[in-house]
């Protein structure tokens, strides 16, 4: 009875001394944990208050984004900056990006969830090999949480890289929302006063004859143009902001994209593949598309309601048919290229 009594105790205090030996640690690993968090974090709103996008080496990214604890999120822009590099798209992306991160740290919302940080090529190329990187710029956001997904790649080709766009970007990944605030740009107002006082002097000139407000060409000319201008996407384009075109983004030259290509006239790409998006230059080609049929009508129209002889006539109505026929046929093929299985075709589409 008593070696039974002497071994419940034996294991009694051998219990004990594991839970402690076992509690203290945690707990101290608890603490070092938070001291380490905390380091981080003040860390990166020092390097913030000074800079609103943090510059990063490898050190730095592995240390402060890749490494736990982190209960902070960090949007990336990988990119490179270098003159050698010759990417006219990074200097871009990396101006909307320095207008984001600004409006962020100087927000009244400004808090410690979020940091805004760059890895350039020439010093970070490490980074690029361990994320098997090979073109930029490109946007990332690393969660507070886990490890990035397929969602927290930014489309870049897709959205374009102005700072709403990857603002609302961001409120969809963080559940943070950014006012984006831009500096104030004084050369729309300049360009539009000196257009109304270009306008304004002409009507003055012309004060004692008002006869040219009232012809009806010059402002079926100034309808057309607005309206061509619509159609093509150029409203579009000022609300989504999307990028020139398909360009390599280390050189910034425009890719040659066989699989994209609509056809053997445009040997750049220029077209979106897609049908939810679109380039700058597309909407040119669109407007081009759109003038040359437009152009084809007016001719078809003048042949048979002018009075000049049958032989120009005939000539206006062949190369009428002509415009409405190639151009149209162009329009076709885009429109093929874009909204993929689109079964009819005519001519060259």
């Amino acid at each position: 009875m008593a070696a039974r009594w002497w071994f419940c105790c034996v294991s009694a205090n051998m219990a004990v001394a594991l839970l402690l030996s076992y509690g203290v640690p945690s707990a101290s690993a608890q603490r070092k944990k938070e001291m380490v968090l905390s380091e981080k974090v003040s860390q990166l709103m020092e390097w913030t208050n000074k800079r609103p996008v943090i510059r990063m080496n490898g050190d730095k990214f592995r240390r402060l984004v890749k490494a736990p604890p982190r209960n902070y999120s960090v949007i990336v822009m990988f990119t490179a900056l270098q003159l050698h590099r010759q990417c006219v798209v990074c200097k871009q992306a990396d101006e909307e990006f320095q207008i984001l991160a600004n409006s962020w740290r100087y927000s009244s919302a400004f808090t410690n969830r979020i940091f805004f940080a760059m890895v350039d090529f020439d010093e970070g190329s490490d980074v690029f090999q361990m994320l098997n990187m090979n073109s930029a710029p490109t946007f990332i956001n690393f969660p507070a949480k886990g490890k990035p997904k397929r969602g927290d790649t930014y489309e870049l080709q897709v959205r374009g890289f102005s700072a709403e766009q990857i603002a609302r970007w961001i409120a969809d990944r963080t559940d943070v929302n950014i006012r984006v605030i831009r500096p104030p740009n004084y050369a729309g107002p300049l360009m539009l006063g000196l257009l109304l006082a270009v306008i304004g002097g002409l009507v003055y000139l012309r004060r004692s004859n008002m006869e040219f407000l009232f012809n009806k060409t010059g402002w079926a000319f100034a309808a057309l143009c607005f309206v061509l201008a619509m159609t093509s996407g150029q409203m579009w384009n000022h609300i989504r902001g999307p990028p020139y075109a398909h360009k390599n983004p280390h050189t910034g030259h425009v890719f040659i994209d066989e699989c994209h290509r609509p056809n053997a006239y445009i040997h750049q790409n220029y077209i979106h593949g897609s049908s939810q998006a679109q380039f700058v230059a597309e909407t040119h080609i669109v407007l081009l598309f759109n003038g040359g049929v437009t152009l084809g009508m007016v001719l078809l129209c003048e042949a048979a309601t002018s009075d000049m002889d049958i032989g120009k006539r005939k000539i206006m109505c062949v190369a009428g048919i002509g415009l409405v026929v190639l151009f149209f046929s162009w329009m076709l093929s885009i429109f093929r290229s874009k909204y993929h299985g689109y079964p009819y075709s005519f001519l060259m589409s």
